[in-house]
């Protein structure tokens, strides 16, 4: 009779120990998957950002946007300046509504960057951007060329 009652219990807790490790899973996990653009909006239009990581196609090329503060303002005005140069873009955070996104790590948003001016701006920072992390002081962005398959990584921080 102890046999019986002892299966049920030990059943118990092998339900419960799996049960735990299953949700232990779900916090290690980063949290920035999201199809909701507002946090990211809240978070870049807080301050001023400047970029500390640019790397295309393998080639680390930051030093090209040392001493540029940017701000995310309001209508999607995007400025960048450095104290003698001012340039005005625009930003935008959307839905990439791409099931067959490059990047599955990736959330399902775009920030999406557009200057006409300078050519480096225009030639280095203008696309589509795949958000692949973001708090509210640093967010990391890639992208991947449909053209040449090269990928580009860049990363804004707060000042």
């Amino acid at each position: 009779m102890k046999k019986l009652t002892l299966l049920p219990v030990l059943a118990l807790l092998f339900m419960l120990n799996v049960a735990s490790m299953c949700s232990n899973d779900d916090d290690n996990s980063p949290n920035n998957n999201t199809s909701d653009p507002a946090p990211i909006v809240n978070a870049v239009t807080n301050g001023t950002w400047r970029i500390t990581f640019y790397e295309d196609d393998g080639q680390n090329e930051t030093n090209h946007f040392s001493g540029y503060n940017f701000t995310f303002g309001a209508s999607n005005v995007l400025t960048a300046t450095n104290g003698t140069n001012t340039y005005t873009g625009v930003w935008s955070v959307t839905s990439s509504d791409d099931s067959n996104d490059d990047n599955p790590s990736s959330s399902d948003l775009d920030f999406n960057i557009f200057f006409s001016s300078p050519a480096l701006f225009n030639d280095e920072l203008n696309d589509d951007w795949d958000i692949i992390t973001y708090t509210s002081t640093k967010i990391q962005l890639v992208d991947v060329s449909g053209g040449n398959g090269g990928t580009d990584y860049l990363t804004f921080e707060k000042n």
